[in-house]
Formats: structure tokens, C-alpha cells, sequence
């Protein structure tokens, strides 16, 4: 997630986004998650996307266990400690300056270490991509990671650099605004994309995506 401060908002319904953590059961354990809008904004709370794509990963929709995963844009890094929790082998991402916040919570949350290792690591979308593995993922992860258009294309390109053509992408998200569609049209030209499941509470769309096949003219 984008590093966006904000300051206090009134708003009733955002409250919750200022409380200092944030309380969850899934994977049979208690998880608390500091949060901390004040200095990180929306990188550092968690967001009803990031629980709906829990609920939808510890119903056993997708594959986990001894799976390579790796979460986009972490946050608050709730996504990828249940996928840890759940038996995945997880690299949980996102930019440097919340590379100790998310490690923070990634340690509070995973003592006793679960049975599959969990690396926090410092990702920029589109930059640096080599050092991660191209095509190396069996599953890529992303909850409200899409909302600032100017890092579209960038997205792209590491989803097209971490994604084989066995690789699942599932993005959970509201759709707020036409540019949030736009990116799916954008995404559109190398993956197909499929809704697979609709929280109406919420008003959460979570999408899966495989990378199109290369095209070889003969």
C-alpha cells in the first residue's frame, strides 16, 4: 500500500483506521495487529479487503500448503500471516518505510514460527524487480492495493515479472472509482481476470487473474 498520511478524521466510520491495533481470530489463532495512521496512513491499517481475502483463503478456495506466495503492497501484513499460518511459504512486501512496522507485526503474530519460513522484504512495484524470481510464484496476493492510477502500469509490470502462466493473482478491493475499473481493463491485456467472489457486507470484489500464454507466431 501507498505511504499516504492522514489526519484524524472525524468520520465515525473511519474510526476504527485510529484505534493503535486491530483484533482478528483466523487459522484457529488470536491475531492482533498495530495499526498506525498517524505516521503511515493507509499503509498501516487494516482494511475490510485484507479481512475478506482472509475469510476467502481460510475457507481452502486456493492451494497453501507448501505453496510459494508472495503479498503485495502488505500493510499491516494480516493477508500474508494467515497465508503463513495456513501452511504457505510467504514473502510479505512492501516499501521501505514500513518495512519495520510490518516486520513488527509479522514477528508478534508469528512466534512460535509457523512450519513454513516467512521473509519481509522491501518492494517498490516496478523497481528493482530482478531480485525477486521472474515467474518464480505459485500465488500473488493483493488486498486494496488498487487506488492511486499513477502506479498502475508499474503494478503491472511486477505482477507480469512475479507471475508464470501457472501463477494465481487474487486482488481484493472496493471499486470506488472508474479508475479502479480502468486498472482491470489495463490488467485485462496480459491476464484473464475472473470475479470469484462478492462480499456484499463489505462491498468487496475479489478477482483471480492468470497471466495470458505468450504468444508465438509461426
Amino acid at each position: 500500500m501507498a505511504l499516504v498520511p492522514y489526519v484524524q478524521n472525524p468520520l465515525p466510520v473511519l474510526s476504527k483506521f485510529h484505534n493503535s491495533s486491530a483484533e482478528f481470530r483466523f487459522a484457529n489463532r488470536d491475531l492482533r495487529l498495530t495499526q498506525d495512521w498517524k505516521k503511515l496512513g493507509v499503509a498501516a491499517v487494516v482494511w475490510d479487503a485484507a479481512v475478506v481475502m482472509c475469510m476467502y483463503l481460510e475457507l481452502g478456495k486456493v492451494e497453501l500448503k507448501g505453496k510459494r506466495v508472495i503479498e503485495l503492497g502488505a500493510g499491516t501484513g494480516l493477508v500474508g500471516i494467515v497465508a503463513a499460518l495456513l501452511g504457505a511459504h510467504v514473502t510479505i512486501t512492501d516499501r521501505e518505510p514500513a518495512l519495520d512496522f510490518l516486520s513488527a507485526n509479522v514477528e508478534a503474530n508469528l512466534t512460535p514460527a509457523p512450519q513454513q519460513p516467512v521473509v519481509v522484504s522491501e518492494l517498490t512495484w516496478g523497481v528493482a524487480l530482478e531480485r525477486y524470481p521472474a515467474g518464480g510464484f505459485d500465488l500473488v496476493l493483493g488486498a486494496d492495493i488498487i487506488y492511486l492510477e499513477d502506479t498502475f502500469p508499474s503494478l503491472i509490470r511486477t505482477l507480469e515479472h512475479l507471475c508464470s502462466d501457472a501463477t494465481a493473482v487474487l486482488l481484493a478491493c472496493k471499486i470506488r472509482y472508474e479508475r479502479d475499473t480502468n486498472f482491470l481493463s489495463m490488467l485485462k491485456r496480459g491476464f484473464h481476470v475472473e470475479e470469484v467472489h462478492y462480499d456484499q457486507e463489505r462491498d468487496i470484489h475479489l478477482y483471480r487473474a492468470r497471466k495470458l500464454p505468450t504468444r508465438r507466431d509461426l
